[in-house]
């Protein structure tokens, strides 16, 4: 199959310039002798009988430890899984040429996530989001896409992935550069992010990459059906894959006694509408006309900060919550370990990392229903988002009712056994491999 030319590709942005950026090209190669055949259905680390281990080209813009996000570390964790069945990775990030400590192709960019690009601009007071998404934004995503294609035109890998919509464009580009199929994989929507008001240049570049895609990972069932629902995406051309748990602590600290200190009710993410912080207030509020002594504990950053500090304290709330801004990966296992409670209070949460973190280090957690963790943890107390007064109620009844606390913590544990990275690789590699013989069945008959 000869590749369509890449000047065929039109990607929906701004316009483009010509990039003097350079990159370090390095492979993350998986150890030999880790091969584990017997696990996966098939021979996953071959292709169509091809002697060589499977290869994917991989494209993402979020990378622990520059970038702590729930996608920077699926995409770690997936990276990991991969490697771990001897599959052959090529990591594409946007990053300063001299980064050095991880394997990584790093691509100098000024992209950043989404969520930092909308921070940045409220704290500078320069909401012109014709600029944003039509101008600087859309330059960006064009220059990344253009040197990130170039500079792996030159590899053969068996499939390309490409993590969310600031990559598609480089995942669809290279598909038909290189003539190999393009997985999009989804961990956040445009519709999640903006409550449901997508700005129409993300979201047309989001359907774009996707309705150009192979073939669409969704994060969880809740993911896909508003991939089918917002984006026309047909429902078969999507398969579910969770995102793996991250790995406990090797021994639980054991929390402070609760008698002897304030009760302590955990909210840990992004400060944005999609994270749900005003209904996690809204949930305070309640709890406190009902128990003074409980402390509130706000963890992350983002453009809602100023606002949910003026209103904790307009509702007079200001002696029972902490707001402590961003946290670093060390902060936040402590917070998480001695949280008596965690809540994830969000509008629309494609899957919801920070609980599961939070399982890992024996803390009970509320989950909202609007989100895919709550497809895959049994033992959680779930509840519609905007319901604040149930939210309340299950917060006091953990924090009353110990036994309960500690039976929910304990056997949520399971899910942290059976959702491995590790296990969802193996998931990842069979759809690779069904992608794979699509793609090459289709090309043999064209």
């Amino acid at each position: 199959m000869t590749p369509t030319p890449m000047n065929t590709v039109q990607i929906p942005s701004a316009n483009r310039t010509a990039s003097s950026w350079s990159v370090n090209v390095l492979t993350t190669n998986a150890a030999q002798g880790q091969k584990q055949e017997n696990s996966l259905e098939g021979d996953a680390d071959h292709v169509e009988g091809a002697a060589h281990p499977l290869h994917v080209l991989m494209f993402g813009w979020e990378y622990p430890p520059r970038g702590e996000g729930g996608l920077g570390v699926a995409c770690a964790g997936l990276v990991k899984g991969l490697r771990s069945h001897g599959v052959n990775v090529t990591l594409v990030l946007p990053g300063e040429r001299n980064d050095e400590g991880d394997d990584t192709l790093r691509v100098k960019s000024t992209l950043h996530p989404y969520d930092d690009v909308m921070h940045g601009m409220r704290r500078n007071h320069a909401m012109d989001l014709h600029n944003l998404y039509g101008g600087d934004l859309g330059k960006a995503v064009s220059v990344f896409t253009d040197t990130a294609v170039r500079r792996t035109r030159h590899l053969k890998p068996d499939i390309i992935h490409s993590h969310d919509w600031m990559t598609f464009g480089a995942g669809v580009m290279a598909s038909r550069t290189i003539g190999r199929p393009f997985i999009a994989h989804v961990h956040s929507t445009e519709m999640d992010r903006t409550n449901g008001k997508p700005h129409e240049w993300i979201f047309g570049h989001e359907q774009w990459g996707m309705n150009h895609a192979n073939h669409i990972i969704a994060v969880s069932r809740y993911t896909k059906n508003v991939l089918i629902s917002s984006y026309g995406i047909p429902p078969e051309k999507i398969t579910v894959i969770h995102n793996g748990a991250p790995i406990p602590p090797a021994k639980h600290l054991p929390k402070k006694d609760a008698k002897l200190r304030h009760p302590l009710v955990l909210f840990l993410g992004r400060l944005t509408v999609q994270k749900g912080p005003h209904e996690f207030l809204s949930a305070a509020k309640r709890v406190l006309e009902q128990r003074s002594d409980v402390l509130f504990i706000v963890a992350g950053d983002g453009y809602m900060l100023r606002e949910l500090i003026e209103r904790s304290c307009a509702l007079g709330m200001q002696d029972s919550m902490l707001f402590t801004g961003k946290v670093g990966s060390e902060e936040a296992r402590a917070l998480y370990a001695e949280a008596d409670c965690f809540v994830m209070s969000s509008t629309s949460e494609p899957f919801g990392l920070v609980a599961l973190e939070a399982i890992a280090h024996g803390t009970p957690v509320i989950v909202s229903k609007q989100s895919g963790v709550s497809e895959v943890v049994a033992h959680a107390m779930a509840v519609d988002y905007w319901d604040s007064d149930k939210m309340a109620d299950y917060i006091l009844t953990i924090l009353r009712e110990k036994p309960l606390s500690e039976q929910l913590s304990s056997e949520a544990q399971h899910v942290l056994h059976t959702l491995t990275w590790e296990r969802q690789a193996q998931n990842v590699i069979a759809l690779y491999k069904t992608v794979i013989h699509s793609f090459a069945s289709v090309s043999t008959l064209a």
